[in-house]
């Protein structure tokens, strides 16, 4: 699978995308790059796919991917997961907004559909 660097070694970009994940799961809208923006979208459906199996194994990974958060985890297998039982995917939405002032990095608002 071809994935976005996004200037970083593995170990931060992996941690970058679980810090935006576990953000998008709280408060169910970020504002970020567009290229994180994608990239996390990928992972977010990684999420609910494991919270529609419901699983031991799925819950473990889980958990293991987004650094032992409890509530977390909790909220993607007990609330987020039925949300979307009937949806095969898409469930992030992206809406472009204005570019970053320091560096023209076009800005985004990643939502829960």
């Amino acid at each position: 699978m071809a994935y976005r660097k996004l200037g970083k070694d593995n170990k931060h970009r992996r941690s970058i995308l679980a810090t935006l994940t576990k953000q998008l799961i709280q408060n169910e809208s970020i504002t970020t790059t567009e290229a994180r923006a994608k990239e996390v979208r990928k992972v977010f459906d990684k999420m609910i796919s494991y919270g529609k199996k419901n699983t031991l194994v799925s819950r473990r990974l889980a958990l293991a991917f987004l650094h032992n958060d409890e509530a977390c985890v909790n909220k993607v297998f007990n609330e987020l997961a039925p949300r979307y039982e009937g949806r095969n995917g898409g469930y992030t939405r992206i809406i472009k907004k204005e570019e970053r002032r320091g560096d023209n990095a076009l800005m985004v608002i990643l939502k829960l559909v």
